[in-house]
């Protein structure tokens, strides 16, 4: 049985500037001062060029089945995926306060949880979906996989399905306390119970980074049938989804460890130090840019795109 914490204690180091020695404040002011830079320089530079990739690829995307009266499996994963990365750079507008935090009740702050985190698990298992797709071109097999593969449509719902599941799980490890009380606001909120980090690592990264490395280890190193198409050729033809799988892993590898050392804290029952909050602020603002970059990725390397 899942026993409640209390969560009551927890608070930003920076909202505890009484905490705060007073050699430590000018280290403190600086951190600040980073933060909000970070945020400056994402918002001017990564959301318009984010959207605006989103949207050109939305019209490609759209153009090419008009015309066509098809699309293909690839990239109708892809369009999702952008759909869902759209999603994620408008979420990321909750920064714009940085250095400070929004401000909200804790049942909306777990609403914008939620479809935070659905978009957010949803993008890492199409890129799964993805890779197994390219890995099944280069190594066809007549397996129940390989025909659920062959319906993306069954391949979408049975992500989103996924994605839901994950997100009301996590939406749960919020608490229902204080739920009418304000609060400052992160979209994976500071007074989350530590499950929730663990539970957000595990199937956010964890899992997720070991299937990515199994099928860029099967594609590489597996000989492939005789009439494949040489690895190279491949490789450029799904050339987009490459980029993009290096960028999530290391933007959210560096998000995932951040997000297990604030339950290292919660666990030792510390706030931690200002220094401990500028880099879970920046790992935050580096996931956001991952979305940008994503778009841009598929924009300049996927054939139709291009």
């Amino acid at each position: 049985r899942m026993i409640s914490h209390n969560m009551t204690w927890i608070s930003y180091p920076s909202k505890n500037l009484a905490f705060i020695p007073p050699e430590e404040i000018e280290a403190f002011i600086a951190s600040q001062n980073i933060i909000s830079r970070l945020m400056h320089c994402y918002i001017a530079f990564f959301v318009p060029t984010g959207l605006i990739a989103g949207i050109c690829i939305l019209i490609i995307f759209i153009k090419n089945y008009l015309k066509f009266k098809a699309i293909e499996n690839l990239d109708l994963l892809l369009l999702h995926f952008t759909i869902s990365n759209i999603i994620m750079i408008f979420f990321s507008f909750t920064v714009i306060p940085r250095p400070d935090y929004l401000k909200a009740t804790h049942f909306t702050c777990n609403i914008l949880s939620f479809f935070f985190n659905l978009s957010y698990f949803n993008s890492q298992y199409l890129l799964i979906l993805m890779l197994l797709i390219i890995l099944l071109k280069r190594f066809p097999l007549r397996t129940a996989l390989s025909k659920a593969t062959q319906s993306p449509i069954l391949c979408v719902g049975f992500v989103l399905t996924y994605a839901f599941c994950l997100s009301l799980t996590e939406a749960v490890l919020l608490g229902t306390d204080n739920y009418h009380l304000e609060t400052y606001c992160q979209l994976d909120p500071l007074f989350a119970w530590p499950e929730y980090e663990i539970i957000k690592f595990t199937f956010g990264f964890g899992i997720p980074s070991f299937l990515q490395i199994f099928c860029f280890t099967v594609l590489f190193a597996k000989q492939a049938p005789a009439e494949a198409p040489a690895l190279q050729l491949h490789i450029r033809t799904y050339l987009a989804v490459l980029p993009i799988s290096v960028t999530i892993f290391i933007c959210r590898l560096f998000y995932s460890i951040m997000i297990l050392f604030r339950t290292t804290f919660k666990l030792q029952k510390s706030i931690g130090t200002p220094k401990n909050e500028l880099m879970m602020n920046t790992a935050e603002i580096v996931l956001f840019c991952e979305s940008c970059a994503s778009l841009i990725f598929i924009l300049c390397f996927h054939k139709p795109c291009k």
